[in-house]
């Protein structure tokens, strides 16, 4: 199957449709773009634009099901799958999801927003007893930093601390 994300006049994505392999063939039997485009064009009777999106690409790699980085990255295909509501950059050949934060920043390679602060990669504590617990983990734009809560004891609450990289209680 091949998905084609329907674009606006402003090349907002409005819809993602599902076609069929065999409508995508040109008269060699080879998978085209411009043939698909041509045959969602005809079944829904406009002229908007349609463009190819990979359901396993994201920030420019390839995935296989399961989540594996693919061996075959020439399968990365428009940097991300396409979203409703995002956009298809013409001039990166690339869909861009929708701008989650105001303070997020585009990454140029990927095509994906990241805050100023690097996401905290510490996703669990050890408590006094040798247990381990897991934060849930949310990006807090008033303040522009991470914040954690403790799975366990939901009342704990902790900012990232960048500089020292660790979590402190707040």
């Amino acid at each position: 199957m091949a998905h084609f994300a329907k674009l606006d006049d402003n090349n907002v994505v409005i819809n993602v449709e599902v076609v069929a392999d065999k409508d995508c063939l040109d008269s060699s039997g080879n998978e085209s773009e411009s043939v698909g485009e041509a045959f969602l064009q005809t079944v829904h009777g406009v002229t908007n634009t349609f463009k190819q999106t990979s359901y396993n690409t994201f920030g420019g790699k390839h995935y296989v099901d399961g989540g594996a980085l693919s061996e075959n990255q020439s399968k990365a295909f428009r940097k991300n799958y396409a979203t409703i509501g995002g956009t298809y950059d013409a001039s990166r050949d690339a869909f861009i999801q929708i701008k989650p934060y105001e303070s997020w920043v585009l990454d140029e390679t990927t095509c994906l927003y990241k805050s100023s602060i690097t996401e905290p990669n510490v996703k669990t504590y050890t408590d006094g007893n040798g247990d381990q617990s897991k934060y849930d983990i949310f990006w807090d734009e008033d303040n522009i930093r991470w914040l954690a809560t403790d799975r366990e004891t939901p009342q704990n609450d902790y900012a990232w601390d960048s500089s020292n990289l660790r979590w402190i209680s707040i």
